[in-house]
């Protein structure tokens, strides 16, 4: 199984950012679980299929915590050569889904202390909103504001970033996150919040409070 798993990394390095096409209708079908009873069984297709359900949610997540474009690639590879040597200790407790992004949040997060970037883990919001720009015009079209606020979440703390990506873009519950994190729950409720009012302090002049449901709209974009 070791040489196997060598080899497909081998074979399949610097592609797990690509769509996968032309496997099986009957690998295509399979829910997570009979993928992964695949996967034990050594069908290394039916990995790379689960690559290919999995690679927009860690490419979301670790981009938002790593945001250097040449590594971002070889950590996303870290993470599903990770997956699939612990594949045996997942006990379906908790969605594939949910035990992957977790893999990723701290693949990441180890990468970003490993560079010592930790002094965005305590956010001091009055710095971070000084660090923000304002939204300037009389005028603007829906796309200035759509590309203004991906500029500005990119330039949220990375804490605050991550938690509006996994809860507005992959739509997971405050206490997924806490799972996925390892945060209190409380902590993922307060910076969700905490970033969202930080946005809103820079839209106040041009929309009003409901118009920050366009952050759920903006983040679907990449």
């Amino acid at each position: 199984m070791l040489q196997q798993q060598s080899q497909f990394f081998r074979k399949n390095n610097g592609v797990f950012l690509q769509h996968y096409r032309g496997f099986c209708c009957q690998i295509y079908g399979m829910n997570d679980i009979e993928l992964i009873d695949q996967v034990r069984k050594g069908n290394m297709n039916a990995f790379t299929f689960l690559v290919n359900r999995y690679q927009k949610l860690v490419v979301h997540i670790v981009g938002r915590l790593i945001q250097r474009q040449d590594v971002l690639e070889d950590v996303c590879q870290d993470v599903f050569l990770k997956v699939y040597q612990h594949l045996g200790k997942y006990r379906r407790e908790s969605k594939l889904s949910t035990w992957i992004a977790a893999i990723a949040y701290n693949t990441g997060i180890n990468y970003v202390r490993k560079m010592g970037n930790e002094r965005e883990m305590e956010p001091d919001d009055a710095a971070v909103l000084q660090n923000l720009a304002d939204f300037r015009g009389d005028s603007y079209e829906r796309e200035d504001l759509h590309r203004y606020l991906r500029e500005q979440i990119e330039l949220l703390p990375v804490h605050y970033r991550t938690v509006l990506t996994l809860f507005h873009l992959e739509e997971f519950s405050s206490l997924e996150i806490e799972q996925i994190t390892g945060m209190p729950e409380g902590t993922v409720k307060s910076y969700l919040f905490r970033a969202k009012a930080l946005l809103k302090e820079k839209l106040k002049w041009i929309v009003d409070a409901n118009s920050l449901k366009e952050v759920k709209e903006i983040v679907h974009e990449n």
